[in-house]
Formats: structure tokens, sequence, C-alpha cells
């Protein structure tokens, strides 16, 4: 039998796959699914840590109904303690067996990190973004950085390394392309 990680990633490339080729998510999102999820709680064979931005809907990328995904999502996908304890939760409380960090292509967040500056609470995004462009100049090089970078924050949890030294996690690189709709996993 193959191992749940491995199952789980098979199941985002293949919803993608569907995504790409679709005009609608064919996922069950239907009031049965809601009572059944509320009864019986979730069941998610995913974490999807990605950006807030409207153009990147996990759910739909993913043909996913209610229940299926364990959504955190953040300005330029930036991890910090909430993002890392969400995840915590979800690998260690739901047996979640996959975390996946995924950038895409033209991020705002990105795009003002390597511009060097923004204002207000954004100035604090693009300062952790910043963190770990390690100095890539093209949005590309940035966009791909700041999915390492995300990844080695989660990688600071002792929960998240233990699953992943006994074999019960797996995490995974992906990046977004907002215009194709494909996921690029690495």
């Amino acid at each position: 039998m193959e191992d749940r990680p491995n199952q789980a990633l098979r199941r985002l490339v293949s919803g993608n796959k569907v995504y790409e080729d679709s005009r609608y998510n064919p996922a069950d999102i239907s009031c049965e699914r809601r009572m059944e999820t509320a009864a019986n709680g979730q069941k998610p064979y995913a974490v999807i840590l990605t950006c807030s931005d409207s153009r990147v809907p996990p759910e739909h990328i993913f043909s996913t109904g209610i229940g299926e995904l364990f959504v955190v999502r953040t300005a330029g996908n930036v991890v910090g303690n909430f993002e890392v304890g969400s995840v915590e939760y979800a690998v260690q409380h739901l047996s979640v067996p996959l975390v996946v960090i995924m950038g895409h292509t033209h991020c705002g967040a990105v795009a003002a990190a390597l511009e060097g500056h923004a204002d207000g609470y954004i100035e604090d995004i693009v300062r952790e973004i910043q963190l770990g462009l390690n100095g890539a100049v093209t949005e590309s090089e940035a966009v791909y950085n700041n999915i390492l970078h995300s990844e080695r924050r989660i990688l600071q949890s002792k929960i998240v390394k233990d699953l992943l030294r006994a074999g019960r996690l797996m995490l995974a690189r992906a990046e977004y392309d907002i215009k194709t709709g494909h996921v690029n996993f690495s």
C-alpha cells in the first residue's frame, strides 16, 4: 500500500489537472457534505500554505471540496508563529500527511520585497520576504527563494521535524502560475 504523503500529493496533482481543464469546481460542496463534516469533523489530506492573493484559490486549484484541504493563507505566503502553529495543529491533531508551501507568479508581496519598501504593516511582510531572498533579482528567483524561506520557518517546528523523521509527513514546494492554472511541484 502506498504511503499517505505520496497519495495526498498525487490527489493534488490530479485535482490540479482537472482544474486546468475545467470551467468550474466539480468537488463536493453540497449541503450534505457540510452536514457530514459538521457532525463528524474535518479530515483534510493536505495543508496548503499559500498567499492571500484572490487569484490563488487553493480549493479550486486542486478541485477539492469541503473538508479536504487545511488552508493557511498570508500575503506573500510568509510564515510566523501563527502559521507554524496552524500547520502543527493540522499535522498533529488532524494527522494531515502533506504540507505544501505554494508561492505564485506575479506576487505583489514578493514584488514589493524586490523593490525594497512598503508602508504600514505591509513593511513587516516585505521584511520577512527579504530575509529569504538570498540575492534573488528576478521575480521567478524571488518567488522560489521565498518558498524555501517559508519552508525553513516551518522546519523550526519540533512537531513537524518529528513527524518528518517518522515518515508520517512530507513537505512539498509548489509554484502556481496565475495565467495557466498549473501548479509546478518541486
